[in-house]
């Protein structure tokens, strides 16, 4: 293994943990989950299964929706499915319990900026993405759209069917749909990630 591997490997790995850590700040704030979350609770509602199975079921369209638009998974792919949920329950023994509103608050818009951080952190590693980014990333190159009207547009969809089928809605939820794509544009610029846009 050369250097450069093992440098994207660590870059990776460590936007990984960060990543599981954001997201166990905004599940812990307890004011609304993020709109996949909403989707696929509608799912568990709707075919009376639990929670875990409805995650698969959704982790497995979206990947099907990555086939027409030729995206290709990679290793980060695989450890993305794998580490975040394992790192967001290391992470919720350690976050503290607030008790007013506008702590939780905070703890939310925090972890969602260090959400959106640690995905253009991991993305440039250039080992793969993660479900969700990779449909984000190939929808960017093959519409011609910014990252933010991407992912937002996806996020109110999800959201809306999510909704309708049953799936809890707080205010949480509408602040990480209406800002979470155009933070990750932000966090991929930063990162120097530049999708080419195609028609």
């Amino acid at each position: 293994m050369n250097l450069d591997m093992i440098r994207r490997l660590l870059r990776l790995n460590i936007g990984l943990l960060i990543y599981g850590l954001a997201l166990s700040m905004v599940i812990n704030a307890k004011i609304g989950v993020p709109p996949w979350d909403v989707f696929a609770q509608g799912i568990s509602l709707q075919l009376n299964t639990s929670y875990g199975v409805a995650s698969i079921i959704v982790s497995v369209i979206v990947l099907l929706f990555w086939i027409p638009l030729k995206v290709k998974p990679g290793i980060g792919s695989i450890m993305n499915a794998i580490l975040i949920g394992l790192w967001a329950d290391f992470w919720s023994q350690y976050l503290p319990k607030m008790d007013s509103y506008w702590g939780n608050l905070a703890m939310f818009l925090l972890g969602t900026c260090t959400l959106a951080l640690a995905t253009g952190l991991y993305i440039t590693s250039n080992l793969g993405s993660g479900p969700r980014d990779g449909l984000i990333l190939g929808l960017t190159k093959r519409l011609g759209w910014k990252v933010w009207q991407v992912r937002t547009s996806i996020e109110v969809l999800v959201l809306s069917v999510g909704w309708l089928m049953g799936g809890q809605v707080r205010e949480g939820t509408l602040i990480f749909a209406l800002t979470i794509g155009y933070l990750m544009q932000i966090s991929l610029r930063f990162f120097k990630y530049k999708p080419v846009a195609t028609k």
